[in-house]
């Protein structure tokens, strides 16, 4: 078996036992499924790519988002304003987060509540930082320069800041929280070499989140990361830990994407184990999260050539892609009763 971790040197100490979760994906009847489908289609909203790409170039245009500078900061009061313009309850999770060289990371989570009158709750999430690191680049004299992360980061949020306009023009059915998680692209670097690989220092956002939610006790039905979904032909396969989460979820999101023209992009076959903000939202708030990100099976890293390198920027958005992820993320919630 393969293993492809998004972060080369991350440790996973918190193991979830084999258990599915009770959510429920089974399919009905043909004619039901038919009828109620054709009914949630009429009031799904269209996805903007336009809208989600200008989202992407405004977080790239503020430079890098690396925890404690200024250009963290100010594009933390866009994301948050931003969610807010979109009718949300907006939290700023404020936390100290230590990083694997003791670094103590001035970090944010922005959390956006929609329709909190329901308890009935689906949580989107994506991180929002950049790595500080180019330690993938072929450049060796780069390598100590942090990222535009135009699809390692911004495309995600991106995505979810087009769904949150949406949710404000046409109300789901469902509670929506969406999370922009900080500090998730702070790990261990990989081209330099430490005497001590350390557990868990990636995802430290969702890793304080999962022990600190925003409301006491959370859970939602399930919960869906996006992480790198803007790439030109990128590639979305079965995440390994996703699957073992709960792979009815996984194979309805596969099988909507599908029917709705998108099966190009996501594959109906297994991908890698990739530790990202998902695996810590299962494993510490004890609901299913699974990850649609991309993966390139035939790269020695898992990810596009681009990946943790200054290649990752603008240029690596296409917005074909873009709506590939969103149109069917917002299938997803807008088929929910």
């Amino acid at each position: 078996m393969q293993m492809t971790l998004k972060h080369t040197t991350a440790g996973l100490t918190i193991l979830v036992s084999l258990l599915f979760f009770s959510c429920d994906f089974k399919k009905s009847d043909s004619s039901t499924t038919q009828t109620k489908s054709a009914k949630q289609r009429v009031s799904t909203p269209v996805f903007n790519s336009d809208s989600a790409y200008h989202y992407i170039e405004t977080q790239v245009n503020f430079g890098p988002r690396v925890p404690n500078t200024a250009e963290h900061a100010a594009c933390a009061d866009y994301l948050a304003g931003e969610l807010k313009r979109f009718g949300a309850e907006v939290i700023v999770q404020e936390a100290d987060l230590v990083a694997f060289d003791n670094t103590v990371l001035k970090a944010k989570n922005i959390i956006g509540q929609f329709n909190l009158e329901n308890p009935k709750r689906i949580l989107l999430c994506a991180h929002w930082d950049t790595r500080p690191f180019a330690d993938y680049d072929k450049d060796p004299e780069k390598r100590n320069s942090p990222i535009d992360g135009a699809n390692d980061g911004a495309s995600g949020v991106g995505v979810l800041l087009e769904i949150a306009r949406q949710i404000n023009i046409s109300k789901p059915s469902i509670g929506i929280d969406i999370i922009f998680f900080d500090a998730e692209d702070y790990g261990q670097p990989a081209h330099i070499d430490l005497q001590e690989q350390k557990e868990d220092t990636w995802a430290l956002g969702s890793q304080y989140w999962g022990k600190n939610p925003h409301t006491p006790d959370y859970r939602a039905k399930y919960g869906i990361l996006l992480d790198m979904v803007g790439a030109p032909d990128a590639y979305f396969y079965y995440e390994q830990h996703s699957m073992t989460y709960q792979p009815d979820l996984v194979r309805h999101i596969w099988d909507i994407a599908h029917e709705i023209g998108f099966g190009y992009h996501f594959k109906h076959d297994m991908g890698g184990w990739i530790t990202d903000d998902h695996v810590y939202v299962t494993n510490l708030r004890n609901f299913p999260c699974i990850d649609i990100i991309q993966y390139n099976p035939d790269s020695q890293l898992g990810f596009g050539d681009y990946w943790h390198t200054h290649d990752d920027s603008m240029k690596n958005i296409n917005k074909n892609t873009l709506n590939a992820v969103g149109q069917t993320v917002l299938e997803v919630i807008y088929r929910e009763v």
